[in-house]
């Protein structure tokens, strides 16, 4: 094994680590392995760029911008609304016209945006036809990847390995060479997903029966549980909240609720901003947890008083702090702080978490972790023992005065609250005060004459003029305070949201849109109340519901947010790039006036390319200019509709891809795969590389996957004498055909939260349609394209 060879299975092996943890963007994984191949001098640094110009790179980019051509003027919307109303109600019927629809418009058009486009469309006629959108939105999702397969620009794999023969002097693939192995695939996977796939969906019918012209608003009551959350509490005459803002209230900050409208006079004000004024009268509909008012009558009553120690004295009362990192790939990344606490649970609490440099102390065990956090813990060493101190979780450590100061803030003075006699019946336990709960901060200690209870248990008994030392906010504690004098309407029966709907407001979901710039960033990062006047009444991310304290919770690519608010405001959120409202009524007026050109254009790059006149990609980029030149999107437009990932991804791995061919890394693979598939002949060396890229897709993006696997299958085509063409078809469908987990495609993490599915659900269906797809390509592609030569 020579040297160049080994550079070679290092730096493919680290990109596949950085690549399957994702601790960095794929992109710089790319751009690291470019720099990589530069710098170890397996390719001369010229080269190593040439992948942002190759013809395969600028086909993919260009085949996006001919795609929202085609977006921009509606002509995806007309041709879904067509087929999709000769389907009828019946569901099998209206899950073969989904799949079949979305599939079409995939040949000629991204499938992200077929989904992105139909994703409206499919969930209002769920609503009329009374089918669970649970059993229609994955259906699309796969109809969209299998129709890619069909046309060599219907998916990135198609146009890399018809550019890889073509690099190597062989007959490139044409246009439509995909097409009747795309649409064996496509017929199969249709009729199983029609026949036996559905049963395996999840049939939710979050709704009660709806009516009859079908109520997608009694569907979402239901499916986020509204109904729940729904109250009135009016401000009386002499309260402490008149005169304040909704933002200054503390009714989100503290309560965590969300007021949708506020009653005054006989009018009503939907979605108030949060610098509403709040009126002596005011009748305010919340949606939140009633229950939270509970412990505010008792804080009202205590003495507050600010304690003569500070945070960081508390070490010497027989308390202390430790710190733990959470790295990036940790295991408890997507759960709360307090899953940390693993081994010590019963005798430590959550005091902060230290996160892309801010401090979080209120409700710090909440805080769902996603790497790179520092976890400041407190415990009481009678608590846990000598010996366990000794002993600490593996990462936790105790940490020093100056510690606590510069990296947790702790050089505050917590305060002291006082129990009067007859605030708590007699023995009353810390856990039914509900304090903790309210203030969102741990009580440190209980002051009870001489003695001092160190991090008192739920079941602790609170007695008369004990003093409870906890980490908060003199003004939170006196806001807390006002917001008792709210009276709550307790004795009504479930409140509708949809007496609230009127011809002027609306309740709908939307999801982030696909190249969206605000992954990752909360609603209260975004002012997104204030910005777009619209409320936010729950967040579903992965089958889970959050209907609490959203403002803090940051939203991500196939999370659904369901929002109340005014229609107009509605259909301006919808012209926001951002976010895609999946309702046709905020949907947003398409440049039909230029459907015929766009039209016209994508027929004369199809027909140019077919009849050989010019490249794929010269086609490509000439109706993308096009596009753009006609007015049927603009230049920006054109830009988002790019997805950047990809070609940083496909150009960045290009490089490793040909070391692994010049080195001899892929002649040595080539020679594993004989020795270990050789013996069932050119048919099992088939089914070996297909089955090696589908599974390989589950965990390394779908381009990564093909430019890895491109030299490996020509070398291997190579030295057992087999059509490169027959491998290299399979390959390419094998990687489109990835449909086992919602990660490896964007389309189907579109699909996850309006459909309400868990990880489980894809593992359910994918796993049997892989089997399904696998056993058609491994029959057909022979068939088609000989193996031998």
């Amino acid at each position: 094994m020579t040297p160049e060879i080994l550079l070679v299975i290092a730096i493919l092996t680290a990109a596949m680590v950085l690549l399957v943890t994702q601790w960095i963007p794929m992109e710089a994984t790319a751009l690291l392995v470019l720099a990589s191949v530069a710098i170890t001098g397996l390719l001369p640094p010229a080269e190593t760029l040439a992948g942002f110009s190759s013809p395969a790179v600028v086909t993919v980019w260009a085949v996006f911008i001919l795609s929202g051509g085609l977006t921009h003027t509606g002509v995806a919307n007309v041709i879904g609304h067509i087929v999709l109303k000769i389907a009828g109600a019946g569901e099998t019927a209206m899950i073969v016209v989904i799949m079949a629809t979305a599939g079409l418009l995939s040949a000629i058009m991204n499938n992200v945006a077929v989904a992105a486009l139909m994703l409206p469309v499919v969930t209002d006629i769920a609503g009329q036809t009374k089918i669970p959108s649970s059993r229609l939105l994955m259906p699309l999702a796969f109809g969209a990847l299998m129709g890619g397969m069909t046309t060599q620009i219907g998916t990135p794999p198609n146009i890399l390995v018809s550019e890889a023969l073509r690099e190597h002097n062989l007959e490139p693939f044409s246009f439509f060479d995909f097409t009747p192995v795309g649409l064996a695939v496509s017929v199969a996977g249709i009729a199983f997903m029609a026949l036996a796939g559905r049963h395996l969906l999840s049939g939710r019918r979050f709704a009660q029966e709806p009516e009859k012209n079908g109520d997608p608003e009694a569907d979402w009551q239901t499916q986020y549980h509204l109904e729940e959350r729904l109250f009135h509490a009016t401000v009386p005459d002499g309260s402490p909240l008149a005169g304040k803002s909704l933002s200054a209230s503390g009714l989100g900050a503290i309560l965590g609720w969300n007021v949708i409208s506020i009653t005054r006079n006989g009018r009503s004000i939907m979605t108030p901003g949060p610098g509403e004024t709040i009126h002596p009268g005011d009748l305010l509909t919340v949606e939140g947890r009633m229950e939270s008012m509970g412990p505010l009558a008792e804080l009202a009553r205590m003495k507050i008083a600010r304690s003569s120690r500070k945070s960081v004295d508390f070490p010497t009362e027989g308390l202390f702090f430790c710190e733990t990192a959470i790295p990036i790939n940790s295991p408890i990344t997507g759960q709360p702080a307090r899953k940390a606490l693993s081994g010590i649970r019963d005798a430590a609490v959550v005091v902060a978490v230290r996160k892309e440099g801010n401090v979080i102390k209120r409700f710090a065990g909440d805080v769902l972790l996603e790497g790179n956090e520092r976890i400041l813990t407190a415990a009481g060493e009678q608590c846990l023992g000598e010996r366990q101190i000794a002993n600490l979780p593996a990462g936790f450590r105790k940490v020093d005065e100056q510690t606590l100061i510069s990296h947790f803030s702790m050089d505050d003075e917590p305060f002291e609250l006082t129990i009067p006699p007859g605030v708590f019946p007699s023995g009353s336990p810390l856990g039914e005060s509900r304090i903790p709960e309210l203030t969102g901060v741990p009580v440190w200690a209980i002051i009870r004459g001489n003695e001092t209870v160190v991090l008192p248990a739920d079941d602790e008994i609170l007695h008369d003029n004990d003093r409870l030392i906890i980490p908060a906010d003199p003004d939170f504690l006196h806001a807390a305070a006002a917001l008792a004098t709210l009276e709550i309407h307790e004795n009504m029966p479930p409140m509708d949201i949809r007496s609230f709907l009127t011809g002027d407001t609306g309740l709908v979901e939307t999801i982030l849109a696909p190249g969206t710039s605000i992954e990752g960033m909360t609603l209260r990062e975004l002012n997104f109340r204030e910005k777009y006047g619209l409320s936010v009444l729950a967040i579903r991310r992965r089958g889970k519901t959050y209907r609490s304290r959203l403002q803090d919770i940051k939203i991500f690519f196939g999370d659904a947010l369901l929002l109340f608010g005014p229609t107009q405001n509605l259909r301006v959120l919808n012209r926001e790039p951002d976010f895609v409202v999946l309702a046709r009524t905020a949907q947003e007026q398409h440049r039909t006036e230029k459907m015929k050109i766009s039209l016209f254009i994508l027929t004369a790059v199809v027909f140019s390319a077919v009849m050989g006149w010019v490249p794929i990609y010269i086609a490509a980029v000439t109706g993308a200019a096009f596009m753009v030149l006609s007015g049927c999107l603009s230049m920006e437009e054109a830009y988002r509709q790019i997805e950047w990932k990809a070609v940083f991804l496909i150009a960045g791995m290009m490089p490793l891809g040909a070391a692994m061919e010049q080195s001899g890394a892929a002649m040595l693979a080539a020679g594993w795969v004989v020795e270990q598939a050789g013996r069932f002949g050119p048919e099992g060396i088939l089914a070996g590389m297909i089955t090696l890229t589908m599974l390989a897709t589950c965990v390394i993006p779908i381009p990564a996957v093909v430019v890895l696997m491109i030299p490996v299958v020509l070398s291997t085509a190579e030295s057992m004498g087999i059509s490169p063409h027959s491998l290299l078809m399979g390959v390419s469908l094998a990687a489109s055909a990835s449909f086992i987990t919602p990660l490896s495609h964007p389309a189907k993490l579109m699909v996850m939260g309006p459909g309400g599915y868990s990880f489980t659900d894809y593992l359910k269906t994918g796993i049997p349609l892989t089997v399904v797809v696998w056993i058609v390509l491994v029959a057909v592609v022979p068939l088609l394209w000989p193996l031998t030569l």
